[in-house]
């Protein structure tokens, strides 16, 4: 990678994004950051708009990126407006005059995720897809030009144990809904397509399934459901670290195309202190 080279993390304002894109700046990179969320107090639970505000925003993940020598540019982008991710790959490269890294973390958390079968829509299955698989591929076909001008590049992308296990139970009750789980299925498949297709021109790409994590939004509902410490979970630094990993140490070009299970990886190659 160059001197200064740069990330783009999607899912920026909180959770496992702000995480990654706290861990690329501590390796050196300039981390730009997309989310709705551009002003702390905004962001909203999408599966409950009327609770409180979620904590978090780009302006604060800015202010820990560039905390750590590097620069932070924070850009407004919504999975549901393609304009805004075309939009927002332009303002990086204009800014910065390139792009190293995607992290393709952002997902929609809004209606589908947790219905069953019979009481999820088409409209459901529509904005899933739309949100989990079609935007990113949007984002995807946006830098991977930039990448493969430099001959060198890499993509991760977050996925999701729902994509390719099946569920213990039906949604609500242990499970999850299909439309989450099939719009993640379809986003599993990608990093694969991009090693072999682009691979011998210099593209990494890599899938990283996190588990179970601590993000703000979960401990919000572990909360209000009574359920806190209930379940093993990792804190997001946990998947950050795996994915500072791949785009920096030079071993992750052996495993081009390849899923990381974060939490087993972590632990394995003691990338981040104990946090079981």
């Amino acid at each position: 990678m160059s001197e200064h080279a740069v990330a783009l993390v999607t899912g920026a304002s909180r959770g496992i994004g702000k995480a990654t894109a706290v861990a690329l700046a501590a390796k050196g990179f300039d981390v730009a950051l997309g989310a709705r969320t551009v002003h702390e107090g905004d962001g909203r639970d999408d599966a409950r708009p009327d609770a409180d505000p979620l904590p978090g925003s780009l302006e604060g993940t800015a202010d820990e990126v560039e905390a750590l020598g590097v620069r932070a540019l924070p850009v407004r982008m919504d999975l549901h407006d393609r304009a805004s991710l075309r939009n927002g790959a332009t303002i990086v490269v204009d800014t910065w005059g390139r792009i190293d890294v995607l992290v393709n973390n952002a997902v929609d958390t809004g209606p589908g995720s947790m219905t069953t079968v019979a009481d999820t829509t088409l409209e459901d299955y529509e904005r899933k897809l739309e949100g989990n698989f079609l935007a990113q591929m949007v984002l995807i076909q946006a830098v991977l030009p930039h990448l493969l001008a430099q001959s060198e590049g890499i993509i991760v992308d977050i996925t999701s144990a729902a994509g390719i296990t099946d569920p213990p139970a039906p949604a609500g009750e242990g499970g999850w809904g299909l439309a989450y789980a099939a719009s993640k299925a379809a986003f599993h498949r990608v990093a694969a397509h991009l090693a072999v297709e682009f691979g011998p021109r210099g593209i990494l790409a890599f899938n990283v399934e996190p588990g179970m994590v601590m993000t703000e939004k979960m401990a919000i509902n572990q909360k209000a459901m009574g359920l806190e410490n209930k379940f093993p979970v990792a804190p997001p630094s946990v998947p950050a670290a795996v994915v500072a990993w791949l785009c920096t140490d030079p071993e992750a070009a052996e495993h081009n195309g390849e899923t990381f299970t974060a939490q087993k990886f972590a632990k394995a190659r003691r990338l981040h202190d104990p946090w079981w």
